[in-house]
């Protein structure tokens, strides 16, 4: 792809994500690697629904403008820790979704293994301590997970997604929330089942067979305390106050 076509690329992902509430204002930014030491971002403080090719602007491997007249974002050293641990990655996407962010604020992970669309793509999806905003504790966090996954979500803040091409990334952005969603009416609806030890495996299988492109997160490692009957703390609490919510609703 040329620089143009990249330019393009990103301004459609941020409509994309606006559209569909996974950032609200001027949240949110998009990435993708040029070549050496030279990045294409969106510039800190625009509404990714409403940008134009011009408006975007090219970093260095330092978080430095090189040209464009926006600012660069505060978030780019969460992109770059990215780009620096998974040398294979083209494009990186932060969103906040916020049913995904939800699950983060319960305490309740989204890295059980449960929707085989998932599991296929990008596995599990973990999450990160908490980070303070628009700054260097950001790419800190995301190190360590970032180098065994594709997806994963900060703490309180946000998601994040890297892959082989904006709209990899993209994608991957958009099952997070999807998954989020599904998972939460599922809950609603009377609880989660999980896939078991072999389906996991078959899907690994085809995964491979495939050659699916990126990492996905071994589904089921998360830093959650365990609980009796396979919950985690977090799980139990949410359980309880969707139980008490819709006994309230009952009485109405």
């Amino acid at each position: 792809m040329t620089e143009l076509d990249i330019r393009k690329a990103i301004c459609e992902a941020g409509r994309r994500l606006y559209a569909r509430n996974l950032v609200a204002a001027t949240d949110g930014n998009i990435s993708a690697r040029l070549g050496a030491n030279r990045y294409l971002c969106t510039p800190s403080g625009v509404s990714k629904g409403f940008m134009h090719p011009r408006d975007l602007i090219i970093a260095d491997g330092k978080g430095n403008r090189v040209s464009g007249d926006g600012k660069v974002t505060s978030e780019f050293f969460t992109h770059l820790a990215a780009y620096e641990e998974r040398p294979d990655t083209s494009a990186v996407v932060h969103a906040h979704p916020p049913k995904a962010i939800a699950f983060t604020l319960a305490g309740v992970s989204l890295a059980d293994c449960v929707l085989p669309e998932v599991v296929y793509t990008i596995g599990g999806i973990p999450a990160t301590e908490y980070a303070t905003p628009g700054t260097p504790e950001g790419g800190a966090v995301i190190r360590d997970l970032i180098r065994k996954c594709d997806a994963l979500l900060m703490d309180r803040h946000g998601a994040l997604t890297i892959g082989t091409s904006v709209y990899d990334a993209l994608f991957k952005m958009e099952k997070i929330e999807h998954a989020a969603e599904t998972l939460l009416t599922a809950r609603l609806l009377g609880g989660v089942r999980k896939l078991g030890p072999e389906e996991v495996q078959k899907l690994q299988k085809v995964r491979e067979s495939y050659g699916v492109s990126g990492m996905a997160f071994p589904c089921g490692q998360c830093a959650c305390t365990e609980m009796e009957g396979g919950q985690t703390e977090g799980d139990d609490k949410l359980d309880g106050i969707i139980t008490d919510t819709l006994e309230i609703l009952g009485r109405g």
